[in-house]
This record gives structure tokens, sequence and C-alpha cells, in this order.
């Protein structure tokens, strides 16, 4: 039976003139870390400290210490999965550190003065991330939305240069693929890049290396959840305005948004079955949306060129309009080294992957294992 506990939070009697009265309620369902979340909040919205910052962190350090000389450490909550909750404490401030199992880290600042939170949330993070390994990682954002609006994290993903991969697709493809990794943005004549083709071939490979080989230019974002995306204007909006690199202001950037699997929304009957989404997909490639910002979409879909809806395909919409189909035979045996295995139509990335580690290639009649190579 769950016990309900009224926890009652106020401001100092000096300050009882601007104070605003917080109550929380707490029961057994509520962790330490969940009281630690209300300790942070209680002297921001009391009116005790009211001025706040927060920021994200991916990478952290393990060694870093992510406090603030002269703080007391008033609490701290620690999960057997990694992740931890502290909160600190110093004359005029308190900040919360949360540090997640995947090494990502949440700290919030609140303080009397303005000044005072930007400087006890900037000392609590100096040097606490580790910089990406050089040369084979690329810096990706990823926009999902949550319960809280838009939210946007930067990760570095895994990459391989253009030279490196070129052998993992079909000799009918490779030289579009050639001119596709020099684009620069002089080049940019549609806002649209399709790949298209069966699973296993290499789609969600040759993307995070269109990122790396435009990096120089543009800014890559992928979207996790593209069918909300276009169902929400003001998610779309808070997207396709972005997010500017503070350290590259003097820079104009393009932006890439990545959209994989978006099969339902540019298919023939995709007006029908999705609403506004088709539109609003086709007003950000080329209509007053897409305009106010310079922004390219990468869609990669399963279905065949021929079921997709024509305002998609047509000339002047896509820069690039590609087929990732398998190797043919006599390209799948140079890329394995060996003829065994291979049937009379080739092999697709990921099944030449499974031959090469000694996994038997999928039949003819199942769906190939897409892993990392869709």
């Amino acid at each position: 039976m769950s016990v309900l506990k009224e926890v009652v939070f106020s401001s100092r009697p000096e300050e009882e003139s601007s104070a605003v009265p917080l109550r929380l309620w707490l029961d057994d369902t509520d962790t330490p870390a969940d009281v630690i979340d209300a300790l942070a909040l209680s002297p921001f919205a009391t009116g005790a400290q009211p001025w706040s910052r927060t920021t994200r962190l991916e990478r952290v350090r393990a060694d870093a210490a992510m406090t603030v000389p002269g703080g007391r450490l008033l609490r701290v909550a620690q999960h057997t999965d990694g992740h931890e909750a502290r909160l600190i404490a110093g004359e005029g401030w308190t900040l919360r550190v949360v540090r997640h199992a995947n090494r990502s880290a949440t700290v919030t600042a609140t303080a009397v003065t303005e000044e005072l939170a930007a400087s006890v949330l900037a000392q609590a993070i100096r040097d606490a991330e580790e910089k990406a390994p050089a040369g084979d990682h690329v810096t990706m954002g990823f926009w999902w939305s949550s319960v809280h609006g838009p939210r946007r994290s930067v990760k570095p993903i895994t990459t391989s240069p253009w030279a490196e991969i070129r052998r993992n697709y079909s000799s009918s493809v490779v030289p579009r693929l050639d001119g596709l990794m020099k684009t620069t943005p002089k080049d940019i004549t549609g806002r649209l890049l399709l790949l298209h083709g069966p699973p296993g071939t290499g789609k969600t490979t040759l993307l995070r290396t269109i990122a790396r080989e435009w990096s120089s230019w543009c800014q890559a974002d992928c979207v996790l959840d593209p069918e909300r995306l276009f169902g929400d204007p003001g998610y779309l909006m808070d997207v396709a305005i972005g997010y500017d690199d503070p350290d590259e202001e003097d820079q104009q950037r393009w932006r890439l948004l990545i959209l994989e699997d978006c099969d339902e929304l540019i298919r023939a009957e995709a007006k029908q079955s999705t609403g506004q989404g088709l539109s609003r997909l086709l007003n950000l490639t080329d209509g007053l949306l897409g305009q106010g910002r310079d922004v390219l979409v990468a869609i990669t879909t399963n279905e065949d060129l021929a079921r997709l809806h024509p305002a998609v395909v047509r000339p002047g919409r896509c820069l690039a309009r590609l087929e990732i189909g398998p190797l043919g035979p006599e390209e799948a045996a140079r890329w394995l080294g060996r003829r065994d295995g291979i049937g009379p139509s080739g092999a697709t990335l990921a099944e030449l992957y499974a031959l090469r580690d000694g996994h038997a290639a999928p039949e003819p009649d199942e769906p190939a294992s897409t892993g990392l190579y869709l």
C-alpha cells in the first residue's frame, strides 16, 4: 500500500515578498533520484534562486568531478546500471548533476543571479566531455519529440571515407555516387536526396559517409520519428529552423535532415494515408518553408521507384535519386574473394558480410538481415 507524504518547500523569511510555495507529494513509488529532483527544483520554484541554466553533455569522462569549488555535496542517488544523481549547493547556488548509463549527463544550476548561474554551470562542466576520436567519426545531431517538446542530442558516429567503402556499391551507381560525394553548395539544384532499394544494400552506411564527406559545409541531423515530424507543425518548424553550432556562427552551413525508412510518407497513395505529411515534406524541400533555410532532406526507402508519389520524384525536386541495389555476381565474387555462396543474382552488402564472417546467407525467400547496412 502506498503511503502519501506531503513535502512543503518555502523560501527564507527575508524572501517572503517574492516567495512561491511549492508542494510535492512523495510515495513509495518515488526513488531517491526523484527526491534529488525535487530538492534541486525547490529553490527555483520558491524564488530563492530565480535564475536557472541547463545543459546536456555527451561522452562524459568517467573521472570528471562535475562540481564547483566550495560546493557542499548534499545528496547522492546511485543505481546499479550506472545512473547517478548528485545535489550540490554553495553560497547562493544549487547544482543538480545527473549522469546516465550511456555516458551522457544533464546538468542544471540555479542561483540568485543570472551571472552566478552561468558561472556555476560553466565551472561544473569544464573539461567534463571527451573529444570525439579524430579520423573515423563525424558529429551528428539526433532529433526526437518528447513530452517536453522537440529535443536534439549531438553524438559522434563512426564513419568511413568514400574511398574505403566505394567497392560496396554496384558499378552501375558508383559514378553517380562519386559525383554526389564531391557536391558543394554551388552544385545544389534540388533539395531532396532519395536513396531507394532492397534492405541490406548499404543505404545507411552511405548516409554516414555523405555526412563525413560534406562535413566542411553541411551539418547532418537524423530525425528519429519522421512520422511525428510531419504530423506536428510545431515540431517541424523547430527542426526546419534548426540549431547552429555556437563555435561556427561565422559560417553559413547547410543542414542535411536524414529520414530513414519513410515508405509510407512518399508512396503514391501517401496523400490519402498520411494527411498533410507529404505536403509538408514537399514544402520543406521546394516551398516557402525550405526557402527560409538551407536545408536538404535525405530519405531512404525500400519501395520500388514506380510506387513513389510522382510529386516526390519529379524533375528538379531531387539533388539525386539513386537506386542502391545488390552487387552483381562478378562484383560480389571480387568483394568476397570467392564465388561459393553467391547466387546468380549476386548478393547484398549484408549478405556478403554474413558470408565473410562465416554465417549462412539468407535464403532467397527470407528477408535479408539489415544490421548496420540498410
